[in-house]
């Protein structure tokens, strides 16, 4: 009897199989997509550009006069005299939080409650209307004290300065506890731990919301045009109202309040930057 051989199949080893290949996955609704919003995007662009009821005309003409630009120094003037002295009393409030003394825990609470429980045009009613509340304090009369300027910067300072608290805080709490110890155990004070240690690494936590408020003061700054305050806003008021030219005026209000915040805004980025500098979020 004769065995009949047969030979097996040959088959290549692991490592000489070919190797897959990879085809990138397509992604035909997101490109679909994002050209519909380009579209979208350039239809309303071109339809602000070429609508002859935005006057752009008139809004070239009032962009560079004299009292737009008068109104719009008061409101940077004003932002910046807010900011100031809203994180003085803000840091203080903060610090005030931090004690532990609980008077002034409960004082420092007690504000912040308080300032951020009313509206920002109640608070600035109330100070307009000082004189009929207190017509006399200390002997001096209110009637005529405070004139429009001055209402507006103490409301708003005191308004702001109970957001600053709560920012301020946050970035002091966000400092590595071991920092404080360590400049504890060197017998540093607490005022030099404050302004030596920990301020300067709460900054990273500060800048952000900071650069945050900053621009929302400036563009809440346009709330004081309800007291007659002459800011950018009310100057562009006065203008429409003579001339009836309302929405190219509007236009030249919120051009200079985008293009102001559009500043802040890079201005913000580099000094995030600068205090982030060693760490993870630097870039």
């Amino acid at each position: 009897m004769s065995a009949i051989l047969t030979k097996a199949p040959v088959t290549a080893p692991p490592d000489e199989e070919p190797a897959p290949r990879i085809v990138p996955a397509r992604r035909t609704g997101q490109w679909t997509a994002a050209a519909a919003v380009l579209v979208l995007v350039a239809l309303g662009l071109v339809s602000v550009a070429t609508n002859r009821a935005f006057q752009w005309d008139v809004v070239a003409d009032y962009f560079t006069s004299t009292s737009v630009l008068r109104g719009l120094g008061l409101t940077l003037w004003l932002t910046a005299l807010v900011m100031a002295l809203g994180f003085v009393l803000g840091t203080l409030l903060a610090v005030m939080r931090l004690s532990i003394n609980p008077v002034l825990r409960a004082v420092s609470w007690g504000y912040v409650w308080f300032f951020r429980s009313t509206p920002i045009l109640v608070q600035l009613l109330f100070w307009f209307n000082i004189g009929v509340l207190y017509p006399t304090v200390l002997g001096v009369s209110t009637v005529n004290l405070l004139g429009p300027v001055s209402v507006a910067v103490i409301g708003l300072t005191l308004h702001e300065a109970a957001y600053a608290a709560e920012v301020v805080r946050g970035g002091v709490l966000s400092v590595d506890r071991g920092q404080i110890e360590a400049a504890q155990s060197l017998g540093l004070g607490r005022t030099r731990r404050l302004t030596r240690i920990v301020l300067p690494q709460a900054m990273r936590a500060i800048v952000p919301p900071a650069g945050n408020m900053l621009i929302g003061t400036l563009k809440g700054t346009s709330i004081v045009s309800v007291i007659a305050v002459q800011d950018l806003l009310y100057s562009v008021q006065l203008v429409y109202h003579a001339t009836y030219q309302v929405v190219p005026m509007l236009l030249v209000a919120t051009l200079w309040y985008v293009l102001v915040t559009s500043v802040l805004s890079v201005g913000q980025h580099y000094v995030e930057r600068h205090y982030a500098r060693g760490t993870a979020g630097a870039r």
